[in-house]
């Protein structure tokens, strides 16, 4: 799919190109989602551009994401969508800017990509220029990354109140940690996407303002500026997330081992209780000839006494040293 933003008479309009037809002159934007190979020889003709293939945009050397060829820079990130369902992922995204035009190849589909147009025929500056353009994108990207980063503090906040909620003496049925596991395990997942992100952007952003450096209006590189600090104290948070969320993480298990010595506990108190019944059974079950208690006539109700009070003493002495 190929759509291009341009100025037309003051405003930004959006018009979805076929590949049979040709593009306006002057776009401010050439968004490719999955493009085909027409699509792409368009815009490689029209911008004299040469579009990465997907196996390119792939490729985690910074040399081969970051890098001029000719009057276009072309830099590629690790961005990430799908933040909100079980599997988070991160899709590598190409920005090229050449000729006043910012050209973008992706395979997915971003939050920001699709609130970013909204912001674009509502705020004029963002429609200065190609890279003022560029700069807006970036910064609808990072506010996604710090939503999402507002979420898993949220989500780790309520496994906070559930991991560390009192136990009580006894010893839960309903009380089942696996919930939990699940949801540190994915928002750990989503904290380390997070990280991946911030990171290739950050990549992105010091290439972009080197590059603007000589050739960039001041307002470009002041907002180029915020977005890396930006970046830098998201990157901070990331980390206490994550330590937060490893805390969690032993804490969980910690309860779930003081679960499991409590339940053995049980068991080796009621092996204990009944070993000396089981004794004093095991004694009197021999088959020996010769043994006086057999002949007794309360031998019976003295051995059942014996085998009572055996067990009742064990068991009151865990009572009491609050073994139980």
């Amino acid at each position: 799919m190929l759509t291009v933003y341009s100025l037309s008479e003051g405003a930004i309009a959006a018009q979805c190109v076929l590949a049979e037809t040709t593009l306006p002159e002057r776009p401010l934007w050439v968004d490719l989602k999955e493009p085909t190979a027409a699509e792409e020889a368009l815009v490689e003709a029209a911008l004299a551009v040469d579009v990465p293939t997907p196996e390119e945009m792939r490729e985690i050397e910074t040399s081969s994401r970051l890098y001029r060829e000719g009057a276009a820079l072309v830099m590629t990130a690790s961005i990430l969508f799908n933040v909100e369902t079980p599997v988070p992922e991160t899709r590598a995204i190409t920005f090229i800017l050449v000729n006043g035009s910012l050209i973008t190849v992706r395979y997915a589909e971003p939050q920001p990509f699709r609130i970013f147009p909204v912001w674009l025929q509502t705020r004029p500056e963002l429609s200065a220029s190609a890279e003022m353009t560029l700069v807006g994108l970036l910064d609808a990207i990072i506010d996604r990354l710090a939503d999402a980063l507002e979420m898993v503090d949220g989500t780790a906040g309520q496994l906070s109140k559930a991991v560390f909620a009192p136990l009580g003496k006894e010893i839960p049925r309903a009380r089942d940690y696996r919930r939990q596991l699940e949801e540190i395990g994915l928002n750990s997942i989503r904290c380390s996407k997070v990280d991946e992100s911030l990171v290739g952007l950050s990549r992105l952003l010091t290439f972009l303002d080197a590059n603007l450096r000589q050739t960039g209006n001041k307002e470009v590189r002041l907002r180029i500026k915020d977005l890396q600090r930006d970046a830098l104290s998201l990157s901070a948070y990331v980390e206490r997330l994550s330590e937060k969320l490893q805390l969690l993480l032993d804490a969980t298990l910690g309860m779930i081992n003081i679960r499991q010595n409590a339940i053995m506990q049980v068991f080796s108190v009621v092996a204990v209780v009944f070993m000396p019944p089981t004794l004093i059974a095991s004694i009197y079950g021999m088959n020996f000839e010769v043994m006086p208690e057999l002949s007794w006539p309360w031998g019976y109700p003295a051995a059942l006494g014996c085998i009572v009070v055996s067990a009742i003493l064990p068991y009151l002495l865990f009572k009491r040293r609050g073994w139980l």
